[in-house]
């Protein structure tokens, strides 16, 4: 059998939560890892595991929201890699308190440039660099469902998730002469900062669950939403 070369991937807001899992799981499976988050010098569990994986993970700043960090993101990339064949659009934010007849305009921005416009843009951004057959991941939430009967709570949040899974159909069809495939992935309630009290699961049983979905994932899937047990999600 011929020796694959290592998968290289890339995930953004990795230096906490599901991200930082994605990173420790990826380099435990032997990929070479390309970390992005806004603040480098500060994301000390990172720093520890470039330490421990020379040449393997690479920790680059990137703040998805900015359009010259984006830019410059994409000029550097190539200085340490030669392209990308797993992109894995973690980056998001979620803001607390929210309540009707408090909305505030600044938070569905933001809420909207780091968790929809971001991920579409930096992706069409990275567009030259993602290999041939490569596969696209953007992180939504069943909080995003139409279907979910959604109740009037985190409204940014879910507002800026269900265009997320817009944008993922809309690049699906975009790449797809390319052979590559993009899914919305449904990570569950997870324990992390942002999943906060109740969640169910852990970050390390969610990313094995989602890294098992993409390792399986058929280009006939591609513009799909998926939960992290494999399961087809609503929109």
């Amino acid at each position: 059998m011929p020796k694959h070369p290592p998968r290289r991937s890339l995930v953004t807001g990795a230096n906490r939560g599901l991200g930082l899992e994605f990173v420790q799981q990826l380099l435990a499976r032997g990929d070479h890892v390309i970390a992005a988050c806004r603040h480098p010098g500060r994301a000390t569990a990172l720093n520890q595991l470039a330490g421990e994986h020379p040449g393997r993970l690479h920790v680059l700043p990137l703040d998805v929201a900015d359009e010259k960090s984006r830019t410059a993101f994409a000029h550097e990339l190539p200085l340490v890699t030669g392209g990308i064949d797993l992109l894995i659009n973690n980056a998001g934010v979620l803001h607390s308190g929210e309540r009707w007849g408090h909305l505030e305009a600044s938070i569905l921005e933001d809420s909207l440039r780091t968790n929809a416009v971001g991920p579409l843009l930096l992706t069409q951004a990275l567009d030259a660099q993602l290999a041939e057959g490569a596969t696209v991941a953007t992180l939504s939430s069943m909080m995003s469902s139409l279907g979910d009967d959604p109740t009037f709570n985190a409204p940014s949040y879910r507002i800026s998730k269900t265009a997320l899974n817009m944008a993922t159909v809309m690049l699906a069809r975009a790449l797809a002469p390319r052979g590559i495939t993009v899914v919305a992935l449904c990570p569950g309630w997870v324990l992390t900062d942002m999943g906060g009290e109740g969640a169910q699961i852990t970050a390390a049983q969610s990313v094995g669950g989602m890294l098992q979905v993409l390792s399986k994932v058929q280009p006939r899937q591609s513009g799909s939403f998926i939960t992290w047990q494999g399961k087809r999600a609503s929109w």
